[in-house]
């Protein structure tokens, strides 16, 4: 199998951020966006899905945290894409349901080349260690946008550390699935021939 890597490079007026990701990685994570919490999902994500991240984002936090969060989804969905190159032998799609003591989050992916993101549920606070909570459901966004990704997600629970934790888990989890090779399979997994 060929390497499933990329190195992503993404600057503007109000970020300047550097993305390195392996799909088959061993989970190893190094992560720097200014914005603690934001870090531990990143490391989280990496940990879960099996994916060798790096992450680093010099990003306008003096403003908030909302372009941070978005261009690193950004970066990162590019990367996803980069590294998948044409999906030959994917498995496309998945679902995960993925529990945090009170909290659960509910993932479906299909890496259809087709972005589409919908979203159920509400955060039960509206910030955790200086991420906005509600970040958590436009980096899912950005990332399907920007990865072709057809992602259906949604959380419940009584506290938003678990709810935002578990939906970076289970989305992890998801693409970690969709994206692994399936040995049946020698095109893409789509009757039109491409995805």
């Amino acid at each position: 199998m060929t390497e499933r890597t990329a190195a992503v490079t993404r600057e503007t007026a109000e970020t300047a951020i550097e993305v390195t990701l392996d799909v088959d990685g061993d989970g190893d994570a190094t992560v720097d966006t200014g914005i603690g919490f934001f870090d531990h999902m990143l490391e989280s994500f990496a940990t879960h899905g099996l994916f060798d991240l790096t992450v680093n984002c010099d990003g306008d936090l003096e403003i908030d945290d909302h372009h941070t969060v978005e261009d690193v989804a950004i970066s990162l969905g590019e990367a996803f894409t980069e590294a998948l190159g044409d999906k030959r032998g994917i498995r496309r799609f998945a679902d995960r349901k993925v529990p945090l003591d009170e909290a659960v989050a509910s993932v479906v992916v299909d890496v259809s080349g087709r972005p589409y993101f919908d979203f159920d549920g509400e955060f039960s606070q509206s910030e955790v260690g200086g991420m906005t909570s509600h970040m958590a459901q436009h980096f899912c966004r950005s990332l399907a946008t920007n990865a072709g990704l057809t992602l259906h997600a949604g959380v419940d629970g009584e506290n938003a550390h678990h709810e935002v934790e578990a939906l970076f888990k289970g989305l992890a989890r998801a693409l970690d699935d969709a994206t692994r090779i399936d040995e049946r399979r020698t095109d893409v997994a789509s009757t039109k021939g491409e995805l």
